[in-house]
């Protein structure tokens, strides 16, 4: 019976998933293409040639801590912390804590929803924020995670939709964001992992994980481009019981700037070493 709900909750989470994103091509039609951060826009999407991009690199390192505890058979608390780095671990790229309340539907699908605040700090060579200066962000969350087994492989479905209030500055002469636009973001993640001995993951079992996560924009303020970030992560991991597990491994970031430079879209392709933490309590 489990199997059947959780079959049922994917088909309707995939198709208000795509639901998003066909409302987001409408948004960006109808919209103005506000810049995320900074001033207005002095290249608007409108006058811009087709395919003209330019990819940024750099060597970034995500260290995560992951807290769950449990409060009854249903409830439960998600707590975490991500120092994101530039440069491996000499920089900062972001600092990201999120908390949230777990609701435990059944063994297979999981609901969440929290608050998230983020600092993206000034790293590489052309900045997030168009003045050059870090920004805070605040956000509200809600998730479901669906999760089955077959054969071997164990596969988690990540579907979230984030409330985001961005910092900007209306002007240079101010020394603190001042403004914070209203957007809105769906992501999607699929996950699989699999033992790398016998045929389940347990205690003092190693094992390997595959996931890629995609990130869409939609709204009436929803940048100059729908698409904002792509992450695929390759990781090796161990779970020392069931109150911890640690993994780590390869972590490509794409990422697309919310404004135009010079009439061109700007790319970052941000990869490097992840680590992540996990406790459960």
């Amino acid at each position: 019976m489990f199997h059947y709900k959780s079959n049922i909750l994917s088909v309707y989470f995939f198709l208000l998933f795509f639901k998003l994103i066909i409302a987001a091509t409408f948004a960006t039609a109808q919209g103005s293409g506000t810049p995320l951060t900074g001033g207005p826009d002095p290249n608007p999407t409108a006058s811009l040639p087709p395919n003209n991009r330019s990819t940024h690199y750099n060597q970034i390192g995500w260290y995560a801590f992951f807290g769950t505890v449990k409060l009854s058979s249903k409830f439960g608390l998600h707590t975490e912390y991500q120092f994101r780095r530039n440069n491996l671990v000499t920089d900062w790229q972001q600092g990201l804590l999120r908390v949230g309340i777990n609701y435990q539907v059944n063994p297979r699908v999981l609901l969440r929803a929290g608050y998230a605040w983020a600092e993206t700090y000034a790293y590489g060579d052309i900045p997030i924020n168009a003045l050059g200066r870090s920004f805070t962000e605040h956000r509200l969350f809600q998730m479901a995670q669906l999760s089955h087994k077959e054969g071997l492989l164990e596969l988690q479905h990540r579907f979230m939709l984030e409330q985001r209030f961005v910092g900007r500055y209306s002007s240079a002469a101010v020394e603190k964001e001042d403004e914070f636009p209203f957007m809105h973001r769906a992501r999607y993640m699929i996950r699989m992992q699999a033992p790398l001995k016998g045929r389940e993951i347990k205690d003092k079992t190693a094992y390997a994980a595959l996931y890629n996560e995609i990130m869409i924009g939609f709204g009436k303020i929803v940048n100059a481009n729908i698409f904002d970030q792509n992450r695929i992560g390759l990781l090796v991991g161990y779970r020392f019981s069931k109150t911890l597990r640690v993994e780590g491994g390869y972590l490509n970031q794409t990422l697309q700037f919310g404004r135009l430079i010079n009439g061109c879209n700007i790319f970052q392709s941000n990869s490097g070493l992840i680590v992540n933490t996990n406790f459960n309590f």
